[in-house]
Formats: structure tokens, sequence, C-alpha cells
């Protein structure tokens, strides 16, 4: 009798500066495994490393891959996997793991992303209404939030606490100086 194998989801982030990669059991969703890595700027290789490593930790899975990303776009399709744009696959996993998000920023090695989230009014499901990443290079962002936070005289691990109790939104692409 053949033994059926077992089913495994990976997912690959391959960032300005770091690799991420985590791997779900197909039937749980319980992360088996989760590496977090910098290239050195050689992508290909952190990729071709991350392979040869979930062949061997995982040999007798069926290994369903996926990619995201900043420098995944033609890795993924080198490798003839799925792309998911960082953005999109950041606004899913929001909505898996939370009933009740409003907003999420990330602040990346390159780039800067924001997700909003509403209430559908008639399906009470939650749904990205809207996302916005920079256009140009978000070099510093997390110096900003420090500077900020320096201003403001409070820690910056209280930025999100205060954040909380904001009652309006500014779109910082529209203020001119």
């Amino acid at each position: 009798m053949r033994k059926e194998k077992g089913i495994v989801f990976a997912g690959i982030d391959v960032g300005s500066t770091t690799t991420k990669t985590v791997v779900m059991d197909g039937n749980t969703h319980t992360v088996l495994y989760s590496d977090y890595r910098r290239h050195q700027a050689d992508q290909i290789k952190s990729v071709q490393d991350i392979l040869w490593k979930l062949q061997g930790k995982f040999p007798k899975h069926q290994i369903y891959l996926s990619m995201t990303g900043s420098g995944a776009k033609i890795l993924a399709d080198a490798v003839g996997v799925p792309y998911i744009q960082e953005v999109v696959a950041n606004s899913v996993a929001l909505r898996e793991k939370y009933d009740n998000v409003n907003t999420a920023i990330e602040l990346g090695g390159q780039d800067a992303k924001i997700i909003f989230f509403r209430e559908n009014e008639s399906t009470h499901q939650l749904e990205t209404s809207d996302m916005r990443m920079n256009g140009s290079c978000a070099g510093g962002t997390g110096a900003f939030l420090d500077e900020i936070a320096s201003v403001l005289s409070m820690p910056v691990e209280k930025l999100n606490e205060a954040a909380a109790h904001g009652t309006c939104v500014y779109d910082l692409s529209l203020i001119h100086i």
C-alpha cells in the first residue's frame, strides 16, 4: 500500500535585503518551519539555498510554493511558481488572522506599505478598502519613526498605541511644503 504524501504550503518573500521563508502544514496551518536571512544582494542564490533546504526538510511532502516580495517576480517566473504581490499577500494574511483590523503599516528595506480595511456593510466580512505603497526608496523609514517619537517625547514603542486614538487619516502625499 502506497502512503499518501503530506501537503505543506511554503512561501518565500524575496525582499530588497532579506529572504524570508515560512512552511505551514496543509491541514492545520501550523508553522512547521521558518527562516529569515540577509541575502547580501544575491537573491538567486538565497532562493536556491532555500529550495534545497525545503527539499531536504520535507522530502515526503507535496510542497505548494508561492513567492512574494520586490525581488520575487522574475524568480517565481523562472521557477514556475505563483507570484503574489506583497501588499496583496499581507492583506490576505491579515484578514485571515484578525477579525478586526483597521490599518496595517509595513516598513520594508526598500519601501513602505499601508493597507486600510473596512467591514463590508452587507456581508460584515473584513475587506481591503485601500492599499498604498510608496513609489521611491523608503530608506530611513525606521529612523523617521524614531524622530517622530522623539518630537512627541514618547518611546517609539508607544506610537502604535497613540495612533489608535487618532480621529482622522492624513494623506501625506497631498501635503506640499
